[in-house]
């Protein structure tokens, strides 16, 4: 075979592989599109796929099914997309499901990492650390300065509202005594209650029982204040610079998904979330919009791995 001929073969063979995926991704999907989402009906990844939801159908020309596949911190539904045999079968769900869980869960039979990708960051949403207000904390400055046998509530071992708090912890030096509940829920009301001083609960569960004045909101665990408690500081601006524990809403693919195939989602989620009624009910639960890139969400998740490692190490926390 002539020299120019083999060159012309490889040329034309480099070409189709460059062709393929932006081939695929025009032809996806070819049939329904199941959303998996990893916490009950009513939660914040499911309200954001529902409100979604209609757009997609006309943007995929698809139907979109939601399911709702809750359990183990969002490691049954992650293993159930990461596991799926089709290009079809996409996960909703917070970030802490890759920046968190892999951390907690040592003895998955699926690696959380290696088997699922970020596709796109939905939304952010913080906690918001609040205080009983006969417990007379009215300020981070005091709450920092409370004994170790005071307690603190969360939403259960590993969730966001406990890690916020072991970080604020470790910043802060302070120790106090963790009592987690079966959700934010119970834990706010024990919050009221008096059972317990306080806690970092995410900000749409406090945000009615802080208006009321049955909780007395502290501090906001994200870089920017809540668009709803905008009086509120957050734990950087109350003496601790470069504090964040912010945290997402996100939608997840298995990592075996053609990237073209992968930033076509993306930038249809995208459209999709800058509908002003979509994000007005989001504002409304305290969801800040973002629609990340795929590129922009894989280097926060990575971060933020590297970050919440570093806080599941001082616990010593493994949940299996």
């Amino acid at each position: 075979m002539k020299a120019t001929t083999l060159l012309l073969r490889l040329s034309a063979l480099a070409m189709a592989m460059a062709i393929a995926p932006s081939a695929f991704a025009q032809t996806w999907p070819a049939k329904p599109v199941r959303l998996v989402a990893a916490f009950p009906p009513g939660t914040p990844g499911d309200v954001i796929a529902r409100l979604i939801q209609p757009a997609l159908q006309a943007a995929w020309n698809q139907p979109v099914v939601i399911e709702n596949k809750t359990g183990a911190g969002g490691n049954l539904a992650a293993g159930e997309v990461a596991q799926a045999k089709d290009e079809h079968t996409l996960l909703v769900g917070p970030d802490t499901i890759l920046t968190i869980n892999p951390h907690l869960y040592r003895k998955l039979s699926f690696n959380l990492r290696s088997s699922l990708k970020p596709v796109t960051y939905f939304a952010s949403f913080n906690q918001t650390l609040v205080c009983n207000p006969a417990a007379e904390i009215t300020s981070l400055a005091k709450f920092v300065q409370l004994p170790p046998t005071r307690l603190y509530a969360s939403g259960g071992a590993g969730t966001p509202s406990h890690m916020a708090m072991e970080m604020l912890l470790a910043t802060s030096g302070t120790k106090l005594t963790h009592v987690p509940y079966k959700g934010p829920g119970p834990a706010a009301q024990d919050v009221m209650g008096g059972h317990v001083d306080c806690g970092f609960i995410v900000s749409s569960i406090v945000l009615p029982h802080v208006q009321s004045g049955r909780l007395r909101a502290i501090a906001v665990s994200g870089k920017e204040r809540s668009g709803l408690l905008p009086e509120v500081p957050t734990v950087a601006e109350s003496g601790h610079p470069g504090f964040d524990a912010t945290f997402f809403e996100t939608l997840m693919a298995p990592s075996s998904l053609p990237v073209a195939t992968v930033e076509k989602i993306q930038r249809d989620v995208r459209a999709a979330l800058q509908a002003p009624a979509v994000k007005a009910r989001l504002a409304e639960m305290d969801l800040r919009v973002e629609g990340y890139s795929t590129q922009e969400a894989q280097r926060r998740s990575q971060e933020d791995f590297a970050k919440w490692g570093a806080v599941a190490q001082r616990t010593q926390l493994q949940l299996d």
